[in-house]
């Protein structure tokens, strides 16, 4: 092929003809008729032809595209052929005419055959290591080593996103596993939860249970990591040690993630079953691990005219991938194996077994077997088929209660398959008719004899001239319009006939190509003549029309039916299992396990369903993004390419409910709340890590100032500015106060401010430091002032984007504005390159100049009061309406209540300095009587238990919110809430059917909720919530908005 190549190498200065003919020469060689594909490679060659075949045909160069975006000019771009490269790939190339035929012959090859060898080796060694570095990037392992990213900022979690895992080297399959485990709410509290007494601890003398202890310690300190963290990942280093001799060898570079999960459920099981033996020794019935992971199922069967039966237990159930096209084809597969064996059909033997499971764990697992071991090669290979699984499955056909219905219902799917495959061979044979090799569909035959017969003869007279003229047009003019009537017409041919045309055109001469043009250039009638009957009379022409009319109608309504037969099978077929009976035990898709790469090497990540956020993440090692579903099939189904699911885990319907109901609230709460029920030994751990990464951060903005030249201003006043920002204590409380507020406002700014930064790399360039951090203050302020003209609505308040917005909105003195963006570019969590450290010292050094007199600092203090109240407010809001309609009524009154009260305080210095009020107050309402309605349900059910709960809830949160809302300027919607709630209490008075202990109680109850006006009213503060970005917040709180408006529950005015 490489002579191939350079003989069809040259072209290079002849305009949009010459890259035409390398285009057409590769697809002809490449067979690739992509022209976008084929320019990028030709550009990412530097114009060789060679060189870009070579990228198409290797076997890892799939998307030259993208080394052509990093790729740096080369000098090929202004030669003839990189100056000729069409800039809209997609248009057509225009037709060829003979000027353009005239060019191709005087193409000057890119590589002439008599250049000198040397200087072609020099010109092709440059191009032969950039093949080879592609080459060798294309080979580059995935599961190795990732480095953290050198910026500051890619080190700290993002408000409660969860956390990464690093890759420690080969580790790929501890973090996908892990990740999948630590999502499970009730395998979380579990192990956060697990402890052992001293005497258990000095009774375990064994090398395994000390083993185990030491492992769920490190798995204890990394899940409450994960849990509290301010990284962007974790490091299982200390966990991953323990398990090094266990999981890890020079023969096995990477582990099975099947094997390693197996393993990890032994070592768990036998952790916590030194909790269980204090109280039940043995019993592993009572194990947690036993009860969440492991399951039961029945074999019966006959083997040899004998019958067996036993029960077995199961943590992962192994299931074959080979021969199956769906996750459910492959449980059918796994339950039920053999036939009646025919030969022995008379003695009634039965060869086969079936399985039936006798108990479902609630998190069950399944391991798909992707690898088998190839007798010819003498090693495994990954089987790469496509296996479609759902987000939902119903476990009851497989269940042993379930017996006898789904026998009945295998013995029913059993004769539809079969009466399927009759209809499909009827079918075949009107389709596939004929008695020879080659094979048509009846109707279409009948409908071609209709046509034959329906023919009528031609009748031809034929010239002597006219032959001449035939027989010349036949021999010349094909071959012309051919050249002319294509594009590529000459450059598409192979080379015999390239070189034939060529030759052809040039050695006409011009009165042969005019004769050849005044030929005539419509082709006789012979050619396009049908074959049609020679001799046929009316009558027998009448009589097989209407027999062939009539077979053909009834052939076409013979297939008609088999097809609408067929389609009704397959349809009873694929609704077989969707009785209502059968759709009792759901199990939901929890995570999936996914492998890249071949049997001996590949990566490993993972797909988690997230509860509260109701998405799919992506975790891939450090990396945690979110996902799709359809993302999740393109990577987990197989067929496509080396990527599929190799382990799939489902949650029972009733653990799903479980964590919906403790998880579906914001996440950040439900975080804090996990975080605060650790133990002290573990709070304080995260602590001292989060501690730990300040100290990396400080110690890394020294390095980095280390390694740039000092500025402005000059390094004695600046470390002397330092030293005095380093000791809080000399600063007033009201200064102290007021940079506190600043800096955080600062941060929460902070992606934009960097963003501002960076569109000033042109103005640092040529004009230096001053001029930049001038041009990005300036553009930061217009795009702030801009967005503040817009009015705020439900679902999308610019206010919360940016502090500077809302100061404008509420038309702050232009000092305070200008003193706040000035301090975002000081902020020292931008220095992380020369540019942004240059532009916050000079940032830093005019704010120095600000004095008292400039400045009300009070004032600004108060400002950024509001600000910081304002996004409690909204935050407040926020997590009550998440919460509210999660039905979780009581956490979500105490949010709306606290952001009521906050609310009104803004309100009273402006309409814009506050939430919209009405808002608020309709959901408190709304809230209020839901919960009041679940107090009353509770009251009255006579259980003491219940009662209290009704009793507390209503004294703790109705009744003061109540009394809140009773003032001299409540609304008329209020009034009649209260009024309602009231009446429904007073309803209960002299009920019959009432306890007499209920109506005592109900007599003490009343009182405070008809007048509680002489109480003092003491709110309870609600959980805090971590600070969220403001683009999270703001698609949080569209989203909140856009589904309570979607759902039609409220109209704001």
């Amino acid at each position: 092929m490489t002579a191939e190549l350079r003989a069809r190498g040259g072209g290079g200065g002849g305009g949009g003809g010459d890259c035409q003919m390398l285009l057409n020469q590769m697809k002809e060689i490449t067979e690739i008729q992509d022209s976008a594909l084929l320019l990028a490679a030709l550009k990412a060659a530097n114009g060789d032809l060679m060189e870009a075949v070579t990228f198409l045909t290797e076997e890892h160069a799939q998307e030259p595209a993208q080394d052509v975006a990093a790729a740096e000019p080369s000098a090929w771009e202004g030669s003839a052929v990189g100056k000729q490269l069409p800039q809209d790939v997609s248009a057509a190339p225009a037709p060829l005419n003979q000027d353009n035929l005239h060019t191709t012959n005087t193409v000057r090859p890119l590589e002439s055959p008599k250049a000198p060898a040397a200087e072609r080796d020099a010109a092709e060694r440059p191009q032969d290591t950039h093949s080879a570095e592609n080459k060798n990037r294309s080979k580059r392992k995935r599961c190795e080593v990732w480095g953290e990213n050198s910026k500051q900022n890619d080190w700290r979690r993002v408000g409660d996103w969860p956390v990464g895992m690093k890759n420690i080297g080969n580790t790929c399959w501890f973090s996908a596993v892990i990740q999948s485990l630590f999502q499970l709410p009730e395998f979380r509290r579990l192990v956060l939860g697990y402890s052992l007494s001293q005497k258990v601890l000095e009774s375990c003398r064994s090398h395994t249970g000390k083993r185990n202890i030491a492992f769920m310690q490190e798995l204890q300190s990394l899940f409450a990591l994960m849990l509290g963290t301010r990284r962007k990942f974790v490091d299982p280093s200390a966990a991953l040690e323990l398990l090094r001799d266990v999981f890890r060898s020079a023969e096995e570079p990477q582990q099975d993630v099947s094997e390693f999960t197996h393993k990890l459920l032994d070592w768990l099981e036998d952790a916590f079953q030194l909790t269980v033996n204090v109280t039940s020794p043995g019993d592993k019935s009572k194990n947690p691990m036993v009860q969440l992971f492991y399951g039961t199922f029945l074999t019966e069967g006959v083997h040899e005219g004998n019958t067996f039966s036993k029960i077995e237990t199961f943590g992962q159930y192994p299931l074959q991938v080979n021969g199956y096209r769906n996750l459910s084809e492959c449980l059918e597969g796994a339950m039920v194996e053999g036939e009646m064996d025919e030969a022995t059909a008379s003695q009634s033997v039965k060869y086969g077994q079936e399985r039936w499971f006798t108990k479902l764990p609630p998190v069950l697992t399944f391991e798909l077997s992707r690898f088998e071991f190839n007798q010819s090669l003498g090693q495994p290979e990954k089987i790469h088929t496509k296996l479609e699984f759902p987000q939902t499955i119903y476990m009851d056909r497989y269940l042993y209660c379930n017996k006898e219905l789904i026998q009945m219902k295998r013995e029913e799917m059993k004769r539809l398959k079969e009466k399927v495959v009759i209809l499909q061979q009827k079918l075949e044979r009107y389709m596939e008719y004929g008695s020879g090799p080659a094979r048509f569909p009846l109707p279409d035959m009948l409908q071609y004899m209709l046509e034959f017969i329906s023919t009528k003869p031609a009748v031809a007279v034929p010239s002597a001239q006219g032959s001449q003229t035939t027989l010349l047009h036949s021999q010349a003019e094909p071959r012309v319009l051919d050249v002319f009537s294509q594009p590529s017409g000459i450059l598409e041919r192979t080379d015999t006939s390239t070189e034939d045309g060529a030759f052809f055109l040039a050695n006409s001469s011009p009165q042969q190509n005019s004769n050849m043009e005044l030929q005539p250039s419509v082709p006789p009638a012979e050619l396009f003549e049908h074959p049609a009957p020679h001799v046929v009379s009316e009558e027998e022409l009448n009589l097989v029309r209407t027999c062939l009319q009539r077979w053909r109608n009834e052939i076409k309504q013979d297939v008609q039916d088999l097809k609408e037969s067929i389609a009704r099978t397959n349809l009873s077929i694929e609704q077989m299992y969707l009785d209502p009976l059968l759709r009792q035990v759901p199990y939901r898709l929890h995570a999936v396990l996914v492998h890249e790469g071949q049997a001996n090497a590949g990566h490993y990540w993972a797909f988690i369903y997230n509860q509260p956020r109701k998405r799919w993440l992506k975790y891939n090692d450090i990396s945690v993004t979110e996902s799709s579903w359809e993302e999740l099939e393109r990577e987990s189904f197989g067929g496509l390419r080396n990527t599929s699911a190799y382990c799939l885990m489902y949650i029972s319907d009733q653990v799903s409910c479980v964590g919906a109901d403790e998880d579906e609230g914001p996440e950040a709460v439900q975080i804090q709340k996990e975080v605060e029920a650790l133990t002290p030994e573990l709070r304080q751990y995260i602590q001292k890590d989060n501690w730990r990464l300040e100290q990396e951060a400080e110690e890394w903005e020294e390095e980095q100032s280390c390694k740039i030249p000092q500025m402005e201003p000059s390094p004695a006043s600046e470390s002397q500015d330092l030293s005095s920002e380093s000791r809080p204590d000399q600063l007033s409380v009201c200064e102290q106060s007021v940079h506190s507020l600043s800096l955080e406002h600062a941060r929460i700014a902070q992606e934009q401010t960097a963003k501002a930064i960076a569109n000033t790399a042109d103005a640092y360039e040529k004009n230096g430091v001053e001029a930049a951090l001038c041009e990005a203050f300036h553009e930061e302020y217009s795009r702030l002032y801009l967005l503040s003209k817009e009015t705020p609505t439900p679902q999308n308040d610019a206010r919360l984007q940016h502090v500077l917005i809302y100061f404008l909105q509420n038309n702050a003195p232009q000092q305070v504005v200008e003193r706040t963006l000035l301090e975002q570019f000081a902020d020292k969590n931008l220095s992380y390159d020369e540019r942004s450290i240059s532009i916050m010292k000079v940032a830093r050094a005019k704010l120095r100049e600000i004095g008292p007199d400039d400045v009300d600092m009070e004032e600004y203090k108060r400002w950024h009061e509001d600000y910081s109240l304002f996004r409690k407010v909204s935050i407040y809001l926020l997590t009550g309406l998440e919460l509210y309609q999660n039905r979780k009524y009581q956490e979500s009154l105490t949010y709306l209540v606290h952001a009521y009260q906050s609310n009104e305080k803004l309100l009273l210095k402006g309409t814009n300095r506050g939430v919209n009020e009405s808002l608020i107050a309709l959901y408190r309402r709304k809230c209020l009587l839901k919960l009041n309605e679940v107090a009353a349900s509770l009251f009255v059910s006579s259980e003491e238990a219940r009662v209290s709960e009704g009793v507390s809830i209503l004294n703790e949160q109705i009744i003061p919110c109540m009394h809140l809302m009773n003032n001299f300027d409540i609304s008329r919607e209020d009034l009649d809430a209260i009024e309602v709630m009231r009446n429904h209490w007073c309803s209960y008075l002299g009920r019959e059917d009432m306890d007499a202990k209920l109506q005592l109680k109900l007599g003490e109850l009343l009182p405070r909720l008809l007048d509680g006006s002489t109480e003092v009213i003491v709110l309870k503060e609600p959980p805090k919530i971590w600070s969220n970005s403001p683009y999270d917040l703001c698609s949080r709180f569209a989203a909140v908005m856009e589904s309570i408006h979607g759902a039609s529950t409220v109209t704001v005015k």
